[in-house]
């Protein structure tokens, strides 16, 4: 479960290589604001008082819009933590007060900023700047590339899972950073522009060869063609056989460098693009290209890679727009359509960011008008979806959300019956709970919602005394609920659903 979330997370879509301001919000505190350009390099800082006590609203709208003239912002990268929803409305007021500069605002997740601003990481790699600023640049720098930002994180800070404290820790670690190196070897890594954080999790390469790379490629300048690696002090045949492939170069003197194909493979690769000509590589026979060094598996992967040089797999990037006026729990009305991110998936469902400071559940039976084992079928991490409000308890901090949404919400406020009566029958038929409906000859494991005079582990004889095993009726008694799991029951208090 931790392990694909974390995928998940680490594979999100990426804004790309474009000036960016990252603001961290806070109240008494500030909102701290950092601006860095399209190659993730700091170019500014700023901390504003927008909100209370200090509540220079205007002044604050009037730094912002100096920061993003000055340095062509394109996009502003909010942190989803207190005082999100008040910052993101002073975002909203700035696009609308210079809608000249053209600026988009977005909402990420910031878990792990924190981790990362104390971190020997951003010590070093931000060794001049106050540890309340650093945490304003990983928001900036996740929305730009979340691969990128998010392997200078333990994964374990990033928030993959709701138990992943009851896993042993050594196993979760194992499990996560393998993870972690199957992501950046999936989507490559550019040499030039990676940080030692990031080229250490490429395959070969590691901690000591990652710090060898960048202290080579800041004193003889940005690499030229994948064959100077083999210049880069302690970086050996056998590690640039391992590496080579996944590391990229963009705009050098050899055009193939910029994929995925390995250098032992260029050779193959010219051959493939002189037989293609002007049509597509995957017109080709791949059993033409085979020999004794490449198999047929090969050729087609080198095929599908020239088809789409230097393609990554990360899908598209899109951001959820929160509704305006929709800030806090009490705002939110039962049958609302709202959009909104999935933050996490657990087994019992999913989570989603709706702009309330507080997630709403989606539960698995809500997932889908089907039968849904696991939630991961539907959802993952990151994505932007569409619900509709079910209940909304601000007493109990409690969603309730569903992804059906012609689901309508029962009146006792409760998830909804999907248009369906109770009284259906058949797999699609749902009770009120949204749960698959019961039987009419079933009965139900508790005595809930019974009259006084009906069976069950209430009913009393004449002498007023509980019977021992079975009630007047002759049956045994319903049986009590079993005790919830402990890690569970914790879990589901601290989202707010306990």
């Amino acid at each position: 479960v931790f392990a694909l979330n974390l995928k998940a997370l680490l594979l999100a879509a990426p804004a790309g290589p474009r000036a960016t301001m990252g603001l961290d919000p806070g109240l008494r505190t500030g909102v701290k604001v950092a601006v860095v350009d399209a190659t993730g390099k700091v170019v500014d800082t700023a901390v504003i008082y927008p909100h209370q006590p200090r509540n220079d609203w205007d002044g604050s709208l009037h730094t912002l819009a100096l920061l993003a003239e000055k340095h062509k912002v394109a996009l502003i990268s909010i942190g989803n933590g207190t005082a999100s929803r008040e910052t993101d409305k002073l975002a909203l007021d700035l696009i609308k007060l210079r809608p000249e500069l053209k600026l988009t605002k977005i909402v990420v997740s910031e878990a792990g900023a924190s981790v990362y601003s104390a971190s020997e990481f951003a010590s070093k790699e931000l060794p001049d700047m106050d540890v309340s600023l650093r945490g304003a640049v990983s928001i900036a720098r996740r929305l730009q590339d979340p691969l990128a930002e998010l392997v200078k994180i333990d994964p374990k800070s990033i928030g993959v899972g709701q138990y992943q404290h009851d896993v042993t820790a050594s196993k979760l670690d194992r499990s996560l950073d393998a993870v972690v190196e199957d992501c950046v070897n999936a989507v490559g890594v550019d040499v030039n522009t990676a940080s030692p954080a990031l080229l250490s999790r490429v395959a070969g390469v590691g901690p000591l060869l990652s710090e060898n790379i960048v202290a080579y490629r800041n004193e003889h300048g940005p690499f030229a063609k994948r064959s100077e690696l083999k210049k880069v002090p302690r970086l050996g045949a056998k590690a640039f056989e391992q590496c080579a492939g996944f590391l990229r170069i963009t705009g050098g003197a050899e055009p193939l460098d910029a994929s995925s194909v390995h250098p032992e493979a260029y050779p193959i690769a010219r051959k493939i693009l002189v037989a293609a000509g002007s049509e597509p590589a995957l017109s080709l026979d791949p059993r033409a290209f085979v020999d004794g060094t490449f198999g047929l598996p090969t050729v087609q992967d080198i095929l599908a890679e020239l088809d789409k040089p230097g393609r990554d797999p990360r899908p598209a990037f899109a951001a959820a727009t929160f509704t305006e006026g929709i800030e806090k729990i009490s705002d939110l009305r039962p049958g609302m359509v709202l959009e909104g991110t999935v933050t996490n998936v657990a087994a019992f469902g999913a989570f989603v960011d709706v702009g309330v400071h507080q997630d709403g559940l989606v539960h698995v039976s809500a997932l889908a008008n089907r039968f849904v084992s696991d939630p991961r079928e539907v959802v993952k991490s990151g994505q932007v979806v569409r619900v509709k409000v079910l209940e909304a308890d601000p007493e109990r901090k409690r969603i309730s959300l569903t992804l059906r949404l012609d689901d309508e919400p029962s009146p006792s406020g409760g998830r909804g019956t999907g248009g369906r009566s109770t009284g259906e029958r058949g797999p699609a038929a749902r009770s009120e709970g949204g749960r698959p409906a019961r039987p009419s000859d079933e009965p139900a494991n508790s005595g809930a919602g019974r009259d006084t005079g009906g069976r069950g582990a209430g009913k009393r004889n004449a002498s007023g005394e509980k019977p021992d095993s079975k009630s007047s009726s002759g049956r045994p008694p319903a049986p009590k609920p079993a005790q919830a799991n402990t890690a569970m029951a914790e879990a589901l208090r601290k989202a707010g659903l306990g």
